[in-house]
């Protein structure tokens, strides 16, 4: 009985969540959820803004349906529904924010969701090195507005600020993966591109 109505609760926060501001080439930044490597992410990403995200998205809004283009750990580079995006796990009180690209002409939106939609179904990028194959979360945003050079890419770093330290899931991490840990390699994360000034924010979706 009470997963059902944790269920219910679920269902009428997606179906009373207002998505009527949302646009095509919006970007939409997901909280951190419960596991070992989101809280790494976040542990090392974190702005001075104090965001706290570990996950983003490229709305398109077919017919007044909100979908959503990401790069997910357990999918790869998919189109979504909005309410699959942002999961069931967690989805009433997770942060859940959109953002707007300052400047962008429709050819420019037109274009980027083009190329969105050209990556789906490609892999997810396990090692977060640019190079290698696949997309992770950010890296698919990166790449979607590269030739408009909207993001930049930053050196990337694994290190517990306060203990400059590396974090325990990410040493975890690279060990499955048999490689080292690609410290001060270029990429990006979601923290960082959501404190970009080519982006604005518009609201929050909770």
């Amino acid at each position: 009985m009470k997963s059902i109505s944790y269920f219910l609760i679920v269902i009428l926060s997606v179906s009373c969540r207002n998505t009527s501001d949302i646009k095509s080439g919006d970007i939409v930044f997901r909280g951190a959820l419960h596991s070992e490597l989101s809280e790494a992410i976040n542990e090392v990403t974190q702005t001075s803004k104090s965001t706290n995200y570990t996950h983003m998205g490229i709305c398109d809004v077919e017919d007044g349906t909100v979908f959503v283009y990401h790069s997910d750990l357990g999918k790869g580079v998919v189109k979504e529904p909005l309410d699959l995006f942002i999961g069931a796990e967690d989805s009433v009180s997770q942060i859940l924010d959109l953002y707007r690209i300052k400047n962008m002409a429709p050819k420019q939106i037109e274009d980027a969701i083009t190329k969105a939609k050209s990556l789906v179904g490609n892999s997810y990028n396990t090692t977060y090195i640019l190079e290698d194959e696949g997309y992770y979360c950010s890296e698919y945003i990166y790449e979607i507005f590269k030739k408009d050079s909207v993001f930049e890419l930053e050196a990337m770093t694994f290190k517990n600020a306060e203990t400059n330290s590396f974090h325990k899931g990410w040493i975890e991490h690279y060990e499955n993966l048999g490689i080292a840990i690609p410290e001060g390699k270029l990429g990006c994360n979601p923290n960082g591109m959501a404190n970009s000034k080519t982006i604005e924010f518009i609201k929050s979706l909770n």
